[in-house]
């Protein structure tokens, strides 16, 4: 798995820096932060991060859900690999049960939650076959908190499987800044 998971890295910088492209400064704007190392070799903390980037757009009903977890893994240091492959369990087979629980989920917290709703999404109403008519309100707090909830399911996840197989997904540590740059820094 370790080995396939190189190869899939080597290849997208490879195609990340074709001589086509990496001469072009909007390439080079765009790709430089792309191209750090450390956000694509996985360690627990940036594979917990970057799976918890990833599942919460992969709740969020919009087309370019991989492209918004990369640009945000990427500016929280996060693994971007594991950000853009969490997004895909929304598929066109999965996406009708995640909007059925999406809309049962957030007709729930708004009825234990008392939650307000604004009057243009009260009146807001959707139609799905099999299921009827369904208020708009419901779907969109269904989507942000399920998207939460598998968000803060991941870190628990991903560390229990760094538990269990530490082989796989060694724990990195950060690089130690020696004290003389530490109190320049700091000063500064």
């Amino acid at each position: 798995m370790k080995k396939s998971y190189l190869r899939l890295v080597r290849r997208a910088f490879r195609s990340l820096r074709h001589p086509r492209l990496r001469h072009r400064p909007w390439w080079q704007a765009i790709s430089r932060p792309l191209l750090n190392r450390n956000l694509w070799i996985p360690c627990r903390d940036t594979v917990a991060s970057g799976l918890a980037i990833g599942l919460f757009f992969s709740m969020m009903p919009m087309i370019p859900q991989s492209i918004v977890a990369a640009i945000l893994a990427m500016r929280v240091k996060a693994n971007v690999p594991f950000a853009m492959a969490a997004c895909f369990i929304s598929n066109p087979f999965t996406n009708v049960p995640f909007w059925i629980a999406q809309i049962r989920l957030g007709q729930w917290l708004i009825d234990v939650l008392s939650l307000p709703v604004p009057h243009f999404l009260a009146k807001a109403h959707m139609s799905l076959p099999g299921v009827g008519t369904l208020s708009v309100s419901n779907y969109i707090v269904g989507f942000v908190a399920m998207g939460l909830l598998l968000a803060l399911a991941a870190y628990p996840l991903v560390h229990l499987f760094s538990v269990i197989l530490p082989h796989h997904l060694p724990v990195r540590k950060r690089p130690v800044v020696p004290a003389a740059a530490a109190t320049e820094a700091s000063e500064i």
